[in-house]
């Protein structure tokens, strides 16, 4: 008579052992920041044990399949740093209408080669101007004209299956002034008047604003605006109806951190922290990136990794080279803050390079001033975004090019505003500082890049070299590492948009015009169409298809830029375990030759360019680098 098999053991690990665990892995790293942050204010034991219970009672809230992520992050906690993750950023309402229109647009962006979706603010916003969404009145609920949480569960739960990671925006240094927490203070609630930065007389914001800077010069001066309902001053880093919260209060850090796992356990994979360089103040200084800032960040996703392991966050510091890295960990924060953090430089970089044809400035920059790799982290890197670029290039750097910081700032803003002489880009300024000369610039790639100008000028020459510029940036940032975010409707080079103006909600900010809707009849025909939409569409969808099968040029991979000496060559180095790959830009209207020992190819046959399959041209043993192109040479290392 056969035997029954003897039944399997059960482990005993249930929802209680694992959150134990999670919080035994996490809570030293927790405990330190918060004892830097709050240990003069509060007794932090009691602190901890306020946020064990948050977080015990939102990990009990988790659904079942999100706590099954949970998991499968656990055993590869480095997964968004696949060559195979690649973003887009988009407004749902520009590209799908509702959160059920984004729904149907799914197969769009698997097509693509989409892994990542940042849902531009999303949270319902105050009325009338938001700053694009960045004011939020209500942070557990979706802006009605979108849908409601229940459509964003059901969305992200859609999304998860298509295999497809959503990110959203959770703003961390301000809410609306007409947020429920700031209704209460207004109303002379002491508890909430304290998540606030509030002031009885003008001494000390008068004392502050000696060294703070203006955000929005042009819209929104100076940092503090009186609020006559309460009789005080308010801190308005940003706009008039955005208050500045008091993160020395460890109430906030509690309410922002419950506000962060509801919406992780509302499916969000990836929270973007806006406008994170403002969160702590000090007399004295420009309060940005002070040391808080990033004890913040760690016990923010310390905590998060017990409750909700699944969620990873991305830091939005659009700040200067010096003050970027600390945001993906140094330090004693090294691999226990942001996961994420935009690399603003590369971008700054690429803009300086094509309007000057010269990289010896962007070789430099990128070498000095970030290491080649980081624990747990990489960079999400981009070309451009809903924002305007604001041009972080230093005086030290600048002077060590023989230039001057203000006058390469200058310079840049003209080329893209159009007006130095022979410049391909539409443009435009954007909060010019009448006391440095400084300007920001706003536009779309493709109008930068010279599409709009060549279009208008029916000039096909001009065309092509558009087209390459804007295949050259999207095959710089898939190659240079960490994860390529491509903002809605570059992939067919949609131009800036005027329309913008017609609304009195958005007339104001001119960073509309590099927000046009989705073109779904461009998008349609792109994958046959020879029009230059249809040409940019199947170049990014190419270069993500074939990132995604080169493990090397993933974030966990060194990035080492290499000095060839070359002034019209950027050149970066991806070492990987099998294959090495070497990232040639070509940054000049003109071909450009390079030898091989410059890159320090080895020896033998020259690469393929992973992205033709084919050899490079080359010119002897020297290879020719066609202009405005950006060569993979893929190299097998056995």
């Amino acid at each position: 008579m056969p035997t029954r098999p003897a039944a399997a053991p059960k482990s005993g690990i249930g929802d209680d052992a694992i959150f134990e665990l999670r919080w035994e892995r996490a809570k030293d790293d927790l405990h330190a920041p918060l004892s830097r942050l709050y240990g003069k204010v509060v007794p932090v034991d009691n602190l901890m044990d306020r946020v064990r219970m948050l977080l015990r009672r939102q990990w009990m809230a988790r659904p079942a399949d999100l706590r099954l992520l949970d998991l499968k992050r656990d055993i590869d906690p480095d997964w968004f740093q696949s060559s195979r993750m690649a973003g887009y950023v988009f407004y749902a309402d520009r590209f799908g209408g509702t959160l059920k229109g984004v729904g149907d647009r799914i197969p769009y962006l698997r097509d693509l080669g989409v892994t990542y979706a940042h849902f531009m603010p999303c949270l319902m916003p105050r009325p009338g101007d938001s700053d694009g969404g960045y004011a939020v009145m209500d942070y557990t609920r979706i802006d009605p004209k979108l849908g409601t949480m229940a459509d964003f569960k059901r969305l992200t739960k859609k999304m998860r299956a298509a295999g497809i990671s959503p990110c959203i925006d959770m703003v961390l240094n301000h809410t609306a002034r007409e947020h429920d927490w700031a209704e209460r203070a207004r109303a002379g609630d002491s508890f909430y008047q304290e998540f606030y930065r509030l002031y009885d007389e003008p001494e000390i914001p008068l004392a502050f604003e000696k060294t703070l800077l203006e955000v929005f010069p042009e819209q929104a001066p100076g940092n503090f605006t009186y609020d006559e309902t309460m009789g005080k001053w308010v801190w308005t880093t940003f706009n008039t109806f955005q208050w500045d919260l008091n993160w020395e209060n460890p109430e906030v850090f509690l309410a922002i951190l419950e506000v962060i796992l509801t919406l992780a356990n509302a499916g969000a994979e990836v929270l973007r922290l806006d406008a994170v360089a403002f969160m702590w103040k000090r007399m004295g200084t420009v309060c940005q990136n002070e040391p808080e800032v990033h004890d913040i960040l760690q016990a923010l996703n310390q905590a998060a990794s017990v409750a909700a392991a699944a969620t990873i966050f991305k830091a939005e510091a659009i700040v200067g080279p010096d003050q970027l890295v600390p945001y993906l960990g140094t330090g004693r924060h090294t691999g226990k803050v942001c996961n994420l953090a935009y690399h603003n430089s590369l971008m700054v970089q690429f803009w300086s390079a094509l309007a000057s044809r010269e990289t010896h400035l962007m070789t430099d920059v990128l070498k000095r001033h970030f290491p080649d790799r980081f624990v747990g982290a990489e960079w999400a890197t981009y070309i451009r975004c809903h924002d305007d670029i604001g041009w972080a290039i230093t005086e030290e750097d600048a002077e060590r090019h023989g230039v001057t910081g203000p006058g390469h700032r200058k310079f840049l803003s003209d080329f893209y505003a159009g007006r130095f002489e022979n410049s391909f880009a539409r443009g435009a300024d954007f909060q010019v500082n009448e006391a440095t000369g400084d300007a920001r610039t706003n536009g779309s790639f493709a109008s930068l890049a010279g599409l709009e100008d060549a279009i208008e000028k029916k000039d096909a020459d001009a065309i092509y070299r558009a087209i390459a510029r804007i295949t050259l940036g999207h095959a710089l940032i898939a190659g240079f590492g960490g994860i390529p975010l491509v903002y809605m409707g570059d992939e067919l080079g949609l131009l800036n948009d005027a329309t913008f103006r017609n609304d009195p909600d958005l007339a104001g900010d001119g960073r509309w015009m590099q927000r046009p809707r989705m073109d779904w009849g461009l998008a349609t025909d792109a994958p046959e169409s020879d029009a230059p939409h249809g040409r940019i569409y199947r170049a990014v969808r190419h270069i993500l298809a074939t990132r995604a099968a080169c493990p090397e040029l993933g974030g966990k991979t060194a990035s080492q830029v290499i000095e060839t000496g070359h002034g019209r060559l950027f050149c970066v180095l991806r070492p990987g375990t099998d294959v090495a790959t070497w990232i040639v830009a070509n940054m000049s209207e003109e071909e450009q030759i390079i030898a091989r020992d410059a890159l320090g190819l080895p020896a033998g046959p020259v690469p393929l360019d992973a992205l033709t399959g084919l050899q490079p041209h080359l010119a002897g043993d020297a290879i020719v680098v066609p202009a405005l192109t950006c060569l993979w040479l893929r190299h097998p290392l056995w």
